[in-house]
């Protein structure tokens, strides 16, 4: 089959000072830093979604983006030539793994067995390019949220016929998964919220979604999928109010169904963003929980309030989402999954890979400055200073648990003209400056 990026070779390293729009940077896969590469470390995954479906579609205007490999009328014909092209794209990328919802690469069809056909059909040729590139499945989906029967949700839905529609497709998602070698399965409640309180239960809503989950995790179990189970929280849109608002919701939800031993973090920036949160403040929140699991690499517009989705290129947010990142130990079966899209005047092929050799670099350089901070501990020395107080004294008591009010109020009467130190942000804001400009 004739190449759909003739125009484009593999995509290599030439560094900072190179002019060529279609080379990396800063991402030298092979450069060690630390004990890894930068390959182990960042673990780039393509999005399936908005790089080969999407379309340049928003609530104003039809698509501008018109791919070569959406010529055919037949739609099973016209996933394979997606897929085939999806595979050159993201061998020239030079990416190790690839994410997808089951609708996103094989048509829906007439009825479930249909879809499944469809689907299966699609799974067999993934397969055999999986093996042809050595590219690799990051994680698996089910889309709980496009067709119009999930306009109440999944599996918090009113109705227990799309309760029973939306496992059966989670049920093959998890085998395509499995078949697949995805080491991770993701769960993102696109429709499981409310609009109002007037028509819902909500206690009833998350009790269901609680067993959805638990079944999920048996049927786990009974076909071997040894994967990492993701939640992604996302705040508002589609819903008003979803129920995976934020990482400490779903946090809390996790424990009151005994369900967090299960799941991890499927973290993505804008997410965070529309929580009101910044990604930092995400990742290090699933992170000192130990629920990071993975990313989805992106970024919002902070005029604009809703889910942009744009390629990283704030290399302060990558800075900092990599300094969380490391200090977890890594994202282990997890990875950086770009979950941006182009800019809808942004329609030639070509941008698909300058976006994402721009996130690439933009992490590339996060990663360094990130081990370089780590390596020098200034900020880690810096706020173990500011907490010293709790290292003898009343405070080593705190900690080991010996004092109650009583102890307290006895020591306080007895110090009680307390004597702060100043937080410094001002000053730490600058030494990160400095590192980020490459001073330190």
């Amino acid at each position: 089959m004739r190449e759909v990026f003739e125009n484009v070779s593999r995509i290599k390293f030439e560094g900072r000072g190179s002019k060529n729009p279609l080379a990396f940077k800063y991402y030298d896969p092979s450069e060690v830093v630390g004990q890894k590469t930068m390959a182990d470390h960042l673990r780039f995954s393509v999005a399936y979604w908005h790089t080969f479906t999407g379309k340049g579609v928003d609530p104003f205007g039809s698509a501008t983006m018109i791919r070569p490999w959406d010529v055919s009328s037949d739609p099973v014909e016209q996933a394979k030539a997606r897929m085939v092209a999806a595979f050159e794209f993201m061998s020239k990328l030079g990416v190790p793994y690839f994410c997808f919802h089951d609708r996103d690469i094989a048509p829906e069809g007439a009825t479930l067995r249909e879809s499944n056909r469809n689907l299966d059909e699609i799974v067999s040729l993934a397969k055999q390019l999986m093996q042809d590139t050595g590219i690799k499945l990051l994680w698996g989906t089910a889309n709980l949220f496009s067709h119009p029967r999930f306009v109440h949700g999944a599996s918090t839905s009113s109705n227990a016929d799309v309760f029973a529609y939306a496992g059966a497709q989670v049920k093959k998602a998890l085998e395509v998964t499995k078949e697949l070698g995805g080491e991770n399965y993701v769960f993102w409640g696109g429709r499981e919220g409310y609009e109002t309180l007037l028509n819902t239960d909500m206690g009833f809503e998350l009790d269901n979604l609680a067993r959805f989950l638990t079944m999920a995790v048996d049927y786990a179990k009974e076909i071997g999928f040894t994967g990492q189970f993701l939640i992604e929280p996302k705040p508002k849109e589609p819903t008003k109010h979803q129920y995976d608002f934020d990482v400490a919701t779903v946090l809390g939800f996790l424990k009151k169904y005994n369900l967090d031993s299960y799941f991890k973090m499927n973290i993505e920036a804008n997410h965070a963003t529309l929580a009101g949160h910044t990604f930092q403040h995400e990742l290090h929140l699933a992170r000192v929980n130990g629920a990071l699991g993975s990313v989805d690499a992106n970024q919002g517009d902070m005029l604009l309030g809703w889910d942009t989705d744009q390629m990283p290129t704030d290399i302060y947010t990558t800075t900092l989402a990599m300094y969380e990142i490391l200090k977890n130990g890594g994202l282990h079966s997890g990875g950086l999954n770009f979950d941006a899209k182009l800019r809808r005047g942004s329609f030639a092929l070509d941008d698909l890979f300058y976006g994402h050799i721009a996130g690439m670099d933009a992490f590339a350089y996060g990663l360094k400055v990130a081990h370089k901070l780590l390596e020098t501990k200034e900020l880690e020395d810096f706020i173990a200073t500011r907490y010293g107080s709790y290292q003898t004294g009343i405070g080593s008591q705190i900690l080991k648990g010996t004092v109650g009010l009583k102890e307290l109020e006895k020591y306080a009467l007895e110090h009680d003209q307390i004597v702060n130190v100043s937080g410094n942000q001002e000053l730490l804001e600058a030494i990160l400056n400095q590192y980020m400009m490459g001073e330190k």
